[in-house]
């Protein structure tokens, strides 16, 4: 294998004794040898330091003393990294077998591609794994209301979801990203955006990334499980600040990364579902009424990015708008090249 095919695995944890442990050892038992593994704890509280310890003589582990969010203990993790591929991983994510070379393998073939994902399973907080596999994400999409969605999110995996294919982007939870993409696309240093804290600073970079000409590619035979904590209709279920956190981050994305001529081709969409989520932080949420006063104070710090990445665009606006439709939209990709067709064979079982 090349040098360029060099990976680093970047784990968050907070409080992830639960899962920490099978994930790495997932990652370990991957038989694609060059890889390395940097974790980043936030600072938690639950046995989770204790378990990292057991693991610092293979991987490189930072403790820092508070909790800093997911977004910025990432871009942490990826300036320790020194690999020219960086798979970002959830702790709650478990790897099948040939997974990682699958990623690697189908993202040489287009050096446009700039972020490769998988077919994450579903599967419970106890490990449990359904009868019939669910899915839990191939990628991710965005609607008109600007509602971003995991693609074939618990459908029964059925068949479907077969072919390599150029999709919108990728969720944070296992997604290879290219290195000469993060050192493109980030702005002021940062690939994730720290003022997102945590969740939605993975559709903010899928936007970017569409924004300045890079693509995500889906690669149906790199499968792994996730436990999904956040879906939609759950969402009394969790702690008020991460929902106070995806009001926030909804707007911060769009401030930064819509044009014009988007907004006009979908204002009705996005102006009800603006008027559903403001309703409902008024009527019932009002924990989240915090996310307005976030984003006014951040108000010039936003605008300043939105500069930059409107100067770096590199696509028109009809390529964008050809994304946000109500059901997720792929675009066909070119056959994977035939040195990588035995090699994925394993990750199919």
């Amino acid at each position: 294998m090349a040098l360029s095919d060099f990976v680093s695995v970047t784990i968050v944890t907070y409080n992830s004794g639960r899962f920490i442990r099978r994930c790495i050892e997932t990652v370990l038992e991957q038989d694609y040898p060059l890889k390395e593994i940097i974790v980043v704890d936030n600072n938690s509280t639950d046995g989770t330091i204790d378990i990292l310890e057991q693991f610092e003589n293979r991987c490189r582990v930072y403790y820092n003393q508070e909790n800093i969010g997911f977004a910025a203990a990432q871009n942490q993790a990826i300036a320790e990294s020194r690999g020219d591929w960086v798979l970002t991983l959830n702790p709650d994510v478990l790897l099948l077998p040939g997974f990682i070379e699958a990623l690697v393998n189908a993202g040489r073939f287009d050096e446009e591609t700039g972020v490769v994902c998988g077919k994450l399973l579903t599967m419970t907080a106890h490990f449990e794994i359904p009868e019939r596999p669910v899915v839990d994400s191939t990628g991710i999409y965005f609607n008109p209301m600007l509602r971003h969605l995991d693609r074939g999110s618990l459908q029964e995996d059925n068949g479907h979801y077969r072919q390599y294919e150029y999709v919108f982007g990728a969720t944070a939870a296992a997604a290879l990203y290219r290195r000469t993409m993060i050192e493109d696309i980030s702005i002021d240093g940062e690939f994730f955006d720290s003022d997102f804290f945590v969740y939605r600073e993975d559709a903010d970079v899928a936007w970017r990334a569409q924004l300045m000409g890079w693509k995500c590619l889906y690669v149906p035979y790199a499968r792994g499980y996730h436990v999904r904590k956040v879906l939609p209709g759950n969402r009394r279920a969790l702690p008020p600040e991460i929902n106070m956190h995806s009001v926030k981050n909804r707007f911060l994305m769009r401030v930064k990364n819509i044009s014009p001529d988007l907004y006009r081709r979908n204002w009705l969409s996005i102006t009800a579902r603006d008027l559903l989520v403001v309703g409902c932080c008024l009527l019932w949420e009002h924990t989240s009424m915090r996310a307005f006063w976030y984003v006014a104070r951040s108000w010039k710090r936003v605008l300043a990015k939105r500069r930059q990445i409107q100067q770096r665009r590199r696509v028109d606006d009809e390529y964008m708008a050809s994304w946000f439709e109500y059901q997720p939209v792929s675009k066909q990709a070119p056959r994977r090249p035939a040195h990588s067709e035995s090699r994925t064979q394993a990750a199919k079982t």
